[in-house]
């Protein structure tokens, strides 16, 4: 499946995915919690996620998911095993080089593009060093210059 469909211009246009409504209502209680609780942070991260991105991905694409927490790979489908990341930041963070790597932004409460569905090794050797927590991080322009083949070292 391609993540970017060309149009006329040649440009490319970004693959969207609509999120499942409850989501949109997990966004709409975050702001209502912000708005009565200024200066407190509510914000959508870890391993709920993490499991979004997981749910939506395997929807969209028809991927089979692994039980939680599974080194490495979130999910697998006839080409082979996927990691899958989600992220309404600018950047992603992987713990080892995955065979293909599946990046998601949320970039309204109802809809996720697609930054990034190509190969693991790719994103793996353009990432930052490894960090304290064992992580290494990659942002999605560079994702994104991976995907169009313009990434430089």
């Amino acid at each position: 499946m391609s993540d970017t469909d060309t149009v006329e211009d040649e440009r490319p246009t970004v693959k969207r995915i609509a999120l499942p409504p409850e989501v949109t209502k997990l966004y709409e209680a975050v702001e209502t919690l912000s708005a009565r609780y200024p200066g407190r942070p509510f914000t959508l991260d870890g391993h709920m996620m993490g499991s979004i991105g997981e749910v939506v991905a395997a929807e969209a694409f028809k991927l089979n998911l692994y039980p939680p927490s599974q080194a490495v790979h979130d999910a697998w489908d006839d080409e082979g095993d996927v990691q899958i990341k989600i992220t309404a930041g600018n950047h992603v963070a992987m713990y080892a080089c995955c065979d293909r790597l599946l990046v998601l932004r949320v970039v309204t409460p109802q809809e996720a593009e697609v930054v990034y569905h190509g190969c693991g090794r790719s994103a793996w050797e353009f990432a930052g060093a490894i960090q304290k927590n064992g992580q290494r991080r990659i942002s999605l322009t560079k994702l994104r210059a991976i995907a169009s083949g313009t990434a430089r070292p």
